[in-house]
């Protein structure tokens, strides 16, 4: 019995000059055989392969309906799966059920499996790399109303990238050992360290000592009314990252962070050009306000000209898209890494992301899938993003202002998506708003309170997945915007 030779199935196209689809006909037939022969080969396959990978469109067909068979715990075999296809003109024409058993017959070993599904998978995605070239060939020759030349190209990165990462991302299950070799060597790679940090440093000593620095794939929620400082503080760990980079090349070229990390700093409310002036502040120790009016003595400029000589070098990439989707937030990203590295994802702010089209109308279910695009870039890139929130206005309605859980706005997928959430309060700001009037008894226990809080800044962590809750106090400089280690800040006289 022999069996059905491989058909020649290549579409004939005049506008692409393709010598030949790729596809090996024989090696599905191989495949499909090993897997009719011996159900048990399915299960050394892997999660990557699927019936769209086969370029024969019955192929596709019977894989599935062994795939099916499999799962439910049923036999997958020629007579059972010939009652299934009895209708299909293709199975017919293939020859029936002497099809199914002429590949039982030629089957390869079942062990030979995984060799000839990679080979049918790796053909696969040299299909869809013509297909989608074609697919930017024509986008651009015609155009589009909807899409300019440089959405195009973000549109065409994540298409690649979505399938340079097919089959990588979901590795399946992994047997405990092998996690316990993870996390045993992640254990090792912490002590080595003598103490210091395993995560990403802040450059805040004490608030670092509470969360372990930033860690990878961490999703972190710093949330906060106006005023209280969030985007300072964002800012602040940003550049303290970013100028304390350093790497070492690896053999193959690319580069290992070894110390501080590069940032992409998605700055959806405000301009580069102003985030980029807060930094100088902070660098510089010169009055932010002061700064913009140009109120500064010549020894302030060349204390400003010296910041800016020190920190232009810095790897802080700043975005400043307003109204950005989460999908072009994670194409540049995605762009970012590739191109020079990523070590640190800040979005100021969430709520200002949107969800592109086709989203949903229900603001709160949008948000859902923005904190759960936001968490699985964290993951994919293996990298911590900081997402910074505003609270609702339910706060300014209590006594106590401290902000809690229950705060943020559309809170519920923000609060299950994070993996750590920050809250940024300075009682400073609301004790300042109820100043009494003076020479009173009223405006001297006031003036007391007001010693007692000034410059005082106090970051709540109000979930913590890998470690406990609690409250860091911090010194906050006004002028400059700059939060800083309370106790080994001089500018700070503690009460």
């Amino acid at each position: 019995m022999s069996v059905v030779p491989a058909l020649d199935l290549r579409p004939v196209s005049n506008d692409v000059a393709i010598p030949h689809v790729p596809a090996n006909v024989e090696a599905e037939q191989a495949l499909l055989g090993a897997l009719l022969y011996d159900n048990a080969a399915f299960e050394r396959l892997g999660d990557h392969l699927q019936a769209r990978h086969f370029y024969e469109p019955f192929h596709q067909r019977l894989y599935q309906a062994i795939e099916t068979n499999i799962r439910k715990g049923q036999l997958a075999e020629p007579i059972l799966l010939a009652e299934q296809f009895s209708r299909d003109p293709a199975f017919e024409e293939l020859g029936g059920i002497r099809y199914l058993a002429d590949l039982v017959d030629r089957a390869p070993p079942a062990a030979n499996a995984p060799d000839y599904a990679r080979a049918v998978y790796d053909l696969a995605l040299r299909r869809d790399l013509i297909r989608i070239g074609g697919e930017i060939a024509t986008m651009a020759a015609q155009g589009d109303e909807e899409l300019d030349a440089r959405d195009q190209i973000e549109k065409a990165e994540q298409q690649l990238f979505q399938l340079a990462e097919t089959g990588g991302v979901s590795q399946g299950f992994v047997t405990f050992a092998d996690a316990l070799h993870g996390a045993v060597a992640m254990a090792a790679e912490a002590h080595s360290r003598d103490g210091a940090l395993a995560g990403l440093s802040t450059g805040l000593i004490d608030l670092d000592q509470k969360i372990g620095g930033l860690h990878p794939s961490d999703l972190v929620i710093l949330a906060a009314r106006p005023s209280m400082g969030k985007t300072s503080l964002a800012c602040n760990i940003a550049f303290d990252v970013a100028r304390h980079y350093a790497y070492e090349p690896q053999p193959d070229g690319s580069k290992k962070t070894v110390a501080g990390g590069v940032v992409a700093f998605y700055s959806l409310e405000m301009s580069a050009e102003q985030l980029a002036m807060r930094l100088l502040a902070e660098a510089s120790g010169v009055s932010g306000d002061r700064l913009r009016k140009g109120e500064i003595d010549a020894v302030e400029f060349g204390r400003i000209r010296e910041a800016a000589l020190e920190i232009q070098e810095a790897p802080l990439y700043i975005d400043a898209t307003g109204g950005i989707t989460m999908a072009k937030l994670a194409a540049r990203a995605r762009r970012l890494k590739r191109m020079v590295g990523l070590d640190l994802i800040i979005i100021d702010y969430l709520q200002l992301v949107t969800g592109g089209a086709g989203s949903s109308d229900n603001r709160v279910q949008e948000v859902s899938m923005i904190t759960q695009g936001m968490k699985a870039l964290a993951k994919e890139l293996s990298v911590p993003v900081i997402a910074l929130s505003q609270l609702s206005r339910q706060v300014e309605n209590r006594e106590d202002k401290k902000p809690q859980l229950s705060d943020l706005r559309e809170s519920g997928s923000i609060e299950q998506d994070a993996d750590m959430v920050m809250f940024v309060y300075r009682e400073e700001y609301y004790l300042s708003r109820l100043e009494p009037q003076p020479n009173t008894p009223e405006h001297f226990e006031w003036q007391e309170k007001m010693d007692k809080v000034t410059g005082l800044a106090e970051i709540i962590i109000g979930k913590q997945r890998h470690g406990p809750i609690g409250t860091v106090r911090l010194s906050f400089h006004s002028d400059t915007t700059k939060f800083g280690n309370l106790a080994r800040d001089n500018r700070y006289d503690p009460h």
